[in-house]
């Protein structure tokens, strides 16, 4: 029990310290599990394959707790509007949520802006990217925390950065993107 309370107080102390830089679940350099799963743009539903989407190109995954709250409108439609941004970088962005396939129907043509695909973050998946939004007590919720992932060509996570609040999240994962685009030309 003690050594419980110290972690808690350690992780108090640096939410203090480092307000808003939560550890992201898997960290730079981790290989990016591979998923299938439902997936949908502009209402339609196919299926999305990560080993896939990387043949083309890096890909920025995004989690999210659920579709249609206030964060997650927001955060979806930054990312609708700098999906010019990511293509012209050569990545393509993927959101998930543990939300059923067809609130993400209607997500990905309301706040997505049938710009880019949703998809349902199964128990599975959830899982192997560790990102569990636990409630206070620790115990887990069934939803996903807030965690952006910029994965290269080659499998690896570029990019993990975990934040509640969805403002920094398109800025962070774009940045990334340039860099890896900047690194493949020297």
């Amino acid at each position: 029990m003690k050594a419980a309370r110290w972690s808690m107080f350690l992780a108090g102390v640096a939410a203090l310290a480092f307000p808003g830089a939560l550890p992201a679940e898997l960290p730079q350099g981790a290989a990016a599990p591979d998923f299938t799963t439902q997936g949908a743009l502009a209402g339609k539903v196919f299926s999305y394959n990560l080993k896939a989407a990387l043949r083309k190109g890096p890909v920025v995954l995004y989690f999210y707790p659920k579709s249609f709250t206030q964060g997650c409108s927001i955060e979806a439609r930054a990312f609708a509007q700098a999906t010019t941004d990511f293509r012209a970088a050569g990545a393509s962005v993927i959101g998930l949520s543990a939300d059923t396939i067809a609130t993400q129907q209607d997500f990905s043509r309301k706040d997505c802006g049938d710009k880019f695909p949703v998809g349902v973050a199964t128990p599975a998946i959830i899982a192997a990217y560790d990102v569990h939004l636990k409630k206070p007590d620790g115990s887990q919720t069934g939803l996903s925390s807030r965690t952006s992932y910029v994965i290269g060509r080659d499998g690896k996570v570029k990019l993990a950065y975990t934040q509640s609040n969805p403002n920094e999240h398109v800025a962070r994962t774009l940045a990334a993107v340039r860099a890896l685009n900047a690194t493949r030309r020297h």
